[in-house]
């Protein structure tokens, strides 16, 4: 059975993020943010040029599928509940089924996803990249969820478990 991995920005450092992604094995990282930037001076290496630029280093390679990504009215829709439940993007654990609706209708059922898994690697897993820590509060899931369905992926998704170097620190 294909495997197709799934990972978040928030509580990792750019080590720890590393070491999550050699552990499951991933040799590609599915970027499918929006904004590929990250607000906070700890989340810096997961700006674009910079996380590019690491995974390099760990020689895991980079793709870009802003097909994939939900336009800011969509994340406007996903903030709105989020204001609702006095929840914060980093701390939201799941999506509102408005938000899921709407983001299957408008982004997942119309994009094409056979190119996607055609590139994905044929040795190791393939990760799909956004900022939130756990899968179900993220589009991703639902991205990972469709490639289970058609096409028989295994969904990993990865999380953080262990402290980051600056929470050690402490």
């Amino acid at each position: 059975m294909p495997r197709i991995a799934t990972i978040g920005v928030y509580e990792f450092d750019a080590s720890s993020f590393i070491r999550a992604l050699d552990a499951t094995g991933v040799t590609q990282v599915i970027d499918i943010r929006q904004r590929r930037g990250v607000r906070g001076s700890e989340y810096a290496w997961a700006n674009a040029r910079r996380l590019q630029a690491l995974l390099a280093g760990a020689r895991i390679a980079y793709e870009y599928h802003p097909e994939l990504a939900p336009d800011t009215e969509l994340r406007q829709l996903q903030y709105r509940e989020d204001d609702r439940q006095g929840v914060g993007k980093r701390s939201r654990v799941r999506l509102s089924p408005e938000y899921i609706h709407a983001y299957t209708e408008e982004i997942l059922d119309l994009a094409p996803l056979e190119p996607l898994v055609r590139r994905l690697p044929v040795h190791g897993i393939g990760a799909l990249l956004c900022v939130e820590a756990t899968a179900q509060a993220c589009h991703r899931s639902l991205v990972a969820q469709r490639l289970a369905e058609r096409f028989g992926f295994e969904v990993i998704d990865i999380e953080p478990t262990e402290p980051t170097e600056a929470e050690l620190l402490r």
